[in-house]
């Protein structure tokens, strides 16, 4: 029987809910493209529960201890000696989202002989050191599209926030004031923008859709262009390279996977060669931009705004300039991590299990890493390496 560990942000610190805004969420039958929603035999949640913090257990206690399997659920994850490190020399399965990372280093999957297999619940393998993961021949898995949808909302939310100045304005309400021209002063019509998406996979295309009736000028860049029908409906320009498209747009989103191909891509040259005053949305991943680089450009007015969900590591040392920052958006990590989007990892992880203990091949669209190599989506979206380098810096932020 396998142990399995369990990383996952702590409870809200009034407690586990004991009730819910809504009764319920709205039940989807399938994704826009056509693939279907997890498909586990079984579950042990009610939709719309909180399931990723420590508590909640994403729903698996129950199944796992019905098949004789030890589940050990922990928050404890960055510092030497953490309660990660001690449960890994006999882990076979390690499970853990993107908001709140189990970061498995080339070291620490050499301290796990018997790892066998790493889930993402939810989307974005980065945590995993990949390449380690290939030599040892471990399985790496993630529950594609299962949030996608969640962050290209969130996307949109915070490009509007940003451009309208709303997270200031209602500063002002707050303090009992009424400075409708300091609020003002900094907010624009986005209507009429040049909009740019760095990749438009899943949630970059859900972003697309999302903002055309906007009605503004949209472009993107990918190493898999779109279909030419799916330009024509969104009217969307196609550019060869982040550098060919950032010189016109008004407001840029990062939508692509963090590798080493793309870690700290927007960097100090990089954000020189955007228009003055434009605005940079990232719920990508926090390591895709240099941090000090953001903080510069926006102290200098090269920047009007960034905005994202993402940081590196996570989660992030109470000094960490985004902090702090003038004219930022920024959030814990939650884009995906919504109550509907809990749904769906944590059936889609509770899905892959069934299949690695019955025997049975797991879905190719939620391979990452498999029998030694980038496969399914892994082979799509990634490139070989380790973007883990840093975490460490996580350990700064229970200090």
């Amino acid at each position: 029987m396998a142990k399995v560990v369990c990383v996952l942000y702590d409870d809200p610190v009034a407690g586990y809910p004991k009730s819910y805004a809504r009764d319920d969420i709205p039940k989807l039958d399938r994704y826009p493209d056509g693939q279907t929603l997890p498909t586990p035999e079984k579950i042990d949640f009610r939709p719309g529960e909180l399931l990723g913090c420590v508590s909640g257990e994403l729903g698996l206690r129950k199944f796992l201890e019905a098949g004789g399997h030890q589940l050990v659920v922990t928050s404890d994850k960055d510092a030497p000696g953490c309660r990660l490190e001690r449960e890994l020399p006999d882990a076979e399965i390690v499970i853990s989202q993107p908001f709140w990372p189990a970061y498995l280093t080339a070291e620490r999957i050499a301290k796990a002989p018997k790892l066998k297999l790493a889930i993402t619940a939810g989307i974005g393998s980065d945590h995993v050191d990949l390449q380690a993961a290939m030599d040892r021949g471990i399985t790496v898995t993630e529950v594609t599209y299962c949030n996608s949808n969640s962050v290209a909302e969130h996307v949109v939310m915070m490009i509007l926030a940003l451009v309208r100045n709303y997270i200031p304005s209602y500063g002002w309400v707050v303090n009992k004031g009424w400075n409708i021209a300091d609020c003002a002063a900094r907010s624009y019509d986005l209507e009429g923008m040049q909009v740019g998406s760095v990749a438009a996979g899943r949630i970059g295309l859900g972003v697309l859709r999302r903002l055309k009736p906007f009605d503004v000028k949209l472009h993107y860049t990918d190493r898999h262009r779109l279909p030419e029908s799916v330009e024509r409906e969104l009217g969307a320009t196609f550019h060869p390279n982040v550098e060919s498209m950032i010189g016109v747009c008004d407001v840029v989103t990062i939508n692509c996977p963090l590798h080493p191909e793309t870690e700290h891509m927007f960097n100090d040259k990089l954000i020189g060669k955007m228009k003055r005053g434009a605005y940079l949305v990232n719920t990508a991943r926090g390591k895709i931009c240099d941090r000090d680089a953001v903080a510069r450009a926006l102290v200098s007015g090269q920047l009007a705004g960034y905005a994202g969900d993402v940081w590196f590591p996570q989660p992030a040392p109470k000094d960490h300039p985004w902090r702090t920052m003038p004219h930022h958006g920024m959030t814990p990590h939650i884009s995906g991590t919504s109550l509907s989007a809990q749904a769906r990892y944590a059936a889609g992880v509770r899905e892959i299990l069934e299949c690695w203990f019955g025997g049975r091949p797991i879905r190719n669209e939620y391979l990452i890493v498999d029998k030694g190599r980038l496969a399914g989506t892994g082979a799509h979206s990634y490139s070989a390496g380790n973007a883990t380098r840093g975490s460490e810096e996580a350990a700064k932020f229970s200090r």
